[in-house]
């Protein structure tokens, strides 16, 4: 006998990238007409890394839109691994930025060019303001959808890249020392560097279908293992249909078990509750069907 459940319920963050979108491209123009106006390299960078996190949205946007289609008779789970491909599209994007952003203050530290520090500084401000207000949409769902961290995680780069370029505005016109924008950059380049290896790692493992961060499959397997009536578990699998939902398919051998119904509801609250697995196919089985197959 089996057990499915299909409860699951996607966040919708349509909302939250189409006003991201909109911000930063806003955002993008501000930049670039006054890194233009004052001289600046360093506006200018940031634009173009604005820029990439404007497609690095459309793309988050792209993915959570194609996620929730329904089902059909060609993608019977819909296209929820769309959202998986676009936190993996954005984390490459990260690393595309972090290396325009290290070309840049590479080049500018080889040729230093006056800037209007006052003009960086304001532009830098208005930017960190949206950058944070955009973050902000993405802040609650980061934990528990990797497309919405992809997203926090750009915006909350942009912001200190912007950070960087208002400290060293600063230091500018106190000390009319220029390569300090550039040697501001190569350090939050780093930054951002570092933390998107993470998100890397875990989009690529959630494109090869690995279990989920979060998840233990040895855990799982011991918690169904413990419900009343089961003696063991086996085929075991566990993996993301989407940035936010897991599916699971397991055969659990219960000879004893007084009822499979009342078996397999209580391994999906369960599984539900300490996993929040909300897709689960179960088999209950009398015996080992291997063993009995062997005889």
């Amino acid at each position: 006998m089996s057990g499915h459940d299909h409860h699951h319920h996607p966040t919708d963050y349509t909302r939250a990238f189409a006003l991201g979108i909109a911000l930063n491209a806003g955002i993008v123009g501000l930049q670039l007409v006054y890194g233009l106006i004052g001289n600046s390299m360093a506006l200018i960078a940031d634009a173009g890394h604005n820029l990439s996190d404007v497609l690095g949205l459309v793309v988050g946007w792209a993915g959570a839109v194609m996620a929730r289609r329904s089902p059909s008779r060609r993608f019977t789970y819909g296209l929820k691994k769309a959202s998986i491909l676009a936190a993996l599209i954005n984390a490459l994007f990260l690393l595309v930025a972090v290396g325009a952003i290290a070309g840049e203050a590479i080049r500018r530290l080889l040729h230093p060019a006056m800037a209007d520090a006052r003009t960086m500084i304001w532009v830098a401000l208005v930017a960190i303001a949206g950058n944070l207000l955009t973050a902000l949409l993405f802040a609650r769902g980061r934990k528990r959808d990797l497309n919405a961290r992809a997203a926090y995680m750009h915006m909350a780069a942009d912001a200190a890249v912007s950070a960087a370029v208002v400290v060293a505005g600063f230091i500018i016109l106190t000390t009319a020392q220029e390569w300090v924008d550039p040697a501001m950059s190569l350090v939050v380049a780093a930054v951002i560097l570092w933390s998107s290896f993470g998100l890397l790692k875990e989009s690529v493992g959630m494109s090869l279908m690995g279990v989920p961060q979060g998840i233990e499959a040895e855990e799982v397997a011991r918690e169904l293992a413990r419900l009343d009536g089961v003696e063991t578990v086996h085929d075991l699998h566990i993996w993301p249909l989407s940035t936010t939902e897991t599916a699971l398919t397991a055969h659990l051998v219960a000879p004893e078990a007084v009822s499979t119904d009342a078996l397999i509801e209580a391994a999906r609250k369960m599984l539900h509750d300490r996993f929040r697995i909300e897709h689960c196919t179960l088999q209950v089985e009398r015996i080992h069907l291997e063993d009995a197959a062997c005889c």
